[in-house]
């Protein structure tokens, strides 16, 4: 029972369903549950070890908006894990997880043409996805999967996908990257892929509203 309140809460908040700062009301979860507020109360308690929703006693529950130094120190962490992946992905050879890859690009290349950018951005995820599935290291998908939480990615993704030109730009980052995983060329596909992170944190800041005394100077922009 507690575990299908976290699975779905979780669902609606990477989701974006539930926005940034939205109250969570212990009663009112229990009544469209069907159940006590204890399992709500504890689901809450683990949603908030994973960072999606903070509880401020004798106040209430909250939906977790990170600060523009939180997404810089996760996508800082992002970096590290999917240019670790690339690495290891490149080191496999034509393991299944390529098929799909190339198939992903030929979408993406497609959504990008029509201006699909929802399409696109769903894309995107997979993309990095199956990088992580490619890579075929446990520890290093289930470190990532708790960072994709912590972002609530889905989230970020489409104010990242907003600016202009970067869905072009980022479908070609994609491209150059599979191009070193093919050529087994690990050392370059780590770079590339740690680049096109930071050019994806770059224009999902330039996104987000200004202000918040947690930025940390100088990375916005780097």
């Amino acid at each position: 029972m507690q575990g299908r309140v976290i699975a779905e809460m979780r669902r609606r908040i990477i989701k974006g369903d539930i926005e940034p700062g939205a109250p969570l009301s212990e009663l009112a979860l229990a009544e469209e549950f069907g159940v006590s507020r204890t399992p709500v109360r504890e689901a809450l308690k683990q949603l908030q070890t994973e960072g999606l929703v903070e509880i401020r006693p004798r106040v209430g529950t909250f939906v977790t908006t990170p600060s523009r130094r939180e997404i810089t120190e996760l996508f800082e962490m992002k970096e590290l894990i999917e240019g670790a992946a690339a690495r290891l992905l490149a080191l496999r050879g034509r393991v299944p997880e390529i098929d799909m890859l190339e198939r992903n690009l030929r979408e993406a290349d497609a959504a990008v043409a029509r201006d699909d950018r929802e399409r696109y951005a769903e894309l995107v995820q997979e993309f990095h996805d199956l990088l992580i599935t490619g890579a075929d290291n446990s520890k290093l998908e289930a470190h990532y999967r708790i960072l994709m939480n912590q972002l609530a990615y889905s989230r970020l993704v489409n104010t990242s996908l907003s600016q202009p030109g970067r869905p072009l730009q980022s479908d070609r980052e994609h491209h150059r990257v599979l191009e070193l995983i093919l050529e087994k060329d690990g050392d370059s596909a780590e770079q590339v892929m740690r680049e096109h992170v930071r050019a994806s944190r770059r224009a999902l800041l330039a996104g987000l509203p200004l202000g918040g005394s947690n930025e940390r100077s100088g990375t916005a922009g780097s």
